[in-house]
């Protein structure tokens, strides 16, 4: 009589999961906007410091950089390290959720649809 109870319960715990996991994004996504990476170039005389989001927030140069007419040179090495700072910022992003996804029970490739 009550076989098709069973269905119901995991659907009901599913969507728990599912709305636990919601918050746990959510909560991951807010803090992202704290962790900071620190990309380089010029073997550290340029860095970057971007938030896992991507955001970039500081350049670190090093004054020795500007001497002389090298101004394509100081502007490729700043670009290399934000670009630096974005990849690192990327995969910070990366391990932080398949850190939560697997923490939940889930695959660590889970692509999520929200």
């Amino acid at each position: 009589m009550f076989k098709g109870l069973g269905g119901m319960g995991d659907m009901a715990k599913m969507m728990k999961a599912a709305q636990e996991m919601q918050g746990k994004m959510a909560t991951l996504q807010e803090e992202m906007h704290s962790m900071m990476v620190t990309g380089e170039s010029g073997a550290g005389l340029v860095k970057a410091t971007a938030s896992a989001k991507g955001e970039l927030k500081a350049l670190d140069i090093d004054p020795s950089i500007f001497s002389g007419d090298d101004k394509e040179v100081v502007e490729d090495l700043i670009l290399a390290a934000i670009k630096d700072a974005q990849q690192k910022a990327s995969e910070k992003a990366q391990q932080e959720m398949s850190k939560l996804t697997e923490g939940m029970g889930l695959p660590a490739d889970m692509k999520l649809p929200f």
